[in-house]
């Protein structure tokens, strides 16, 4: 079967796919990054007072992180559900969970008013956002890996990745907008509210579009034929009678993550370290850069969220180029030039911010995230092809979002603590450096999948796919294209 065979979706179609995917990631991780945000600027009063901004800070990002902590069992819940029931109807109820909870944020009563109960009634909040961010990426990425073939899927599948800064850069312009016509008090006082609240009327624009996605062809094909492989193997029994002669018991299914867990935990494996790098770059360059700039440094909120404004604005523009890039390079070089960037760049960084130039803090910042959208831009074509269909939506979800526990999550408050112990930025440089050089080494060792055909099983072979048109060796030692084979990209 060639690859051309596959399912593949109208040229309006996949606009209409990517667009809704786009807005729905959007919003989600404008409700994810809009507490990251509070957290780094005025959780650590409202919620956590303390004598010391940096301890009200690191507590503040504790419940940061326990949104990381709850997205490991949204990927699995929304997993199993989507590799079972579709993508459509998880990314529907995900974003309704997560604009939920963040609207209730923004109506919590702080410690003035109720003490310990406001932080824990947070918490709480909290949790259920990352549940439903847990969910919500592997799914985003899925319906439009599966709907845009195999020849741009890195350009396509990175449309919803471009969500992020998407969010982060609607997250960062609302609250860098209310500080700039708002006085600190009043800010402190109700102003921080506004951002949350609007997030009611951002998830029913999001809900409108995503509504009208089509489910995953890739996904309803492998439905069919595992309909029609359940119904052969019915009538098989039935002629066979119960116990008798020639009868074939049907196998009862595992659940996706238990086959996910038993045969693809190399592939697990394999996503956390890709992302890694990535996830701890992105939180170290967005979150902890403003309590660095604004506590360490001691200048104005509006410096360290304009930088962060501008450099997701150029963040979102630039993720869909390299993932078209990866379409022709492969994902694996196109992830070792944001990976092996970020390594020197972690001590760059720093040094730029210390200088407490706007421009040179802003430039800082942009170059950083633009060696983030190395590693970021291919990755949700670069997991999606790791896996299986029928366990699909279940692996990306595990192997991403467990990256976010040992890495997303930790990494504002490991941060934090070292910039309070040692009150240098060396240690933190170190400590960045190190963790995208987790992902070199992890796609230094990982296959090539660009170019593989979602609807058939398992990649073939350890070779980077060659370019279209150019002839390739499969594992009988025949040549063939890569447009007519249906298993290159092993």
């Amino acid at each position: 079967m060639s690859v051309s065979s596959s399912p593949q979706p109208r040229r309006a179609n996949i606009g209409r796919i990517v667009a809704a995917s786009l807005v729905g990631t959007t919003i989600e991780w404008y409700d994810f990054f809009l507490y990251g945000s509070a957290a780094a600027l005025v959780f650590n009063t409202l919620f956590f007072p303390s004598s010391d901004p940096l301890v009200g800070t690191l507590l503040a990002f504790l419940t940061y992180a326990v949104g990381f902590a709850a997205r490991p069992l949204g990927g699995i819940v929304f997993g199993h559900y989507g590799d079972k029931i579709g993508r459509k109807k998880l990314l529907v109820f995900s974003l309704l969970l997560m604009g939920g909870a963040t609207f209730a944020m923004g109506l919590l009563p702080t410690h003035a008013t109720i003490g310990v109960g406001a932080p824990i009634l947070l918490t709480v909040l909290r949790l259920v956002q990352g549940f439903a961010l847990g969910g919500e990426w592997g799914g985003a990425i899925l319906i439009v890996s599966e709907h845009g073939g195999d020849k741009r899927r890195g350009f396509w599948a990175s449309w919803p990745q471009a969500g992020a800064p998407g969010g982060n850069l609607l997250a960062t312009g609302v609250l860098a907008l209310l500080a700039a016509i708002q006085s600190d008090e009043a800010f402190l006082a109700w102003g921080w509210r506004v951002p949350f609240l609007l997030s009611g009327v951002l998830v029913m624009i999001g809900l409108w579009i995503r509504i009208s996605v089509e489910e995953s062809p890739v996904f309803l094909e492998a439905q069919r034929k595992a309909a029609e492989e359940a119904a052969r193997a019915a009538g098989t029994t039935a002629k066979g009678g119960e116990g008798g002669e020639g009868g074939v018991p049907a196998v009862k299914e595992e659940a996706p993550v238990v086959q996910v867990f038993r045969k693809s935990w190399r592939e697990v494996l394999v996503a956390i370290g890709t992302r890694f790098g990535e996830n701890v770059s992105y939180y170290i360059l967005t979150a902890f850069v403003l309590v660095y700039v604004t506590v360490h440094l001691g200048l104005p909120k509006s410096d360290a969220l304009n930088a962060v404004l501008i450099g997701s604005a150029v963040h979102f523009v630039t993720i869909p180029m390299w993932g078209a890039l990866s379409d022709r390079l492969g994902r694996r070089p196109v992830t070792q030039i944001g990976a092996v960037g970020m390594v020197g760049w972690a001590f760059a960084f720093f040094a730029l911010l210390d200088t407490e130039s706007f421009p040179v803090i802003a430039v800082a910042v942009t170059v950083g995230l633009l060696f983030h959208g190395a590693m970021y831009g291919p990755q949700a074509a670069f997991i999606s092809e790791m896996f299986d269909t029928k366990v699909r939506y279940s692996g990306a979800s595990m192997g991403s979002q467990l990256a976010s526990i040992v890495g997303g999550a930790l990494a504002p408050l490991i941060a934090v603590e070292l910039l309070k112990d040692y009150d240098s930025s060396v240690p933190v440089s170190l400590y960045l450096s190190a963790a995208a050089l987790v992902t070199v080494v992890t796609v230094w060792v990982a296959k090539e999948t660009r170019g593989r055909d979602l609807t058939k099983d398992g990649l073939v072979g350890s070779v980077p796919a060659p370019p279209a048109g150019a002839p390739a060796v499969n594992r009988t030692g025949n040549t063939e294209t890569v447009k007519d084979s249906a298993r290159l990209g092993g």
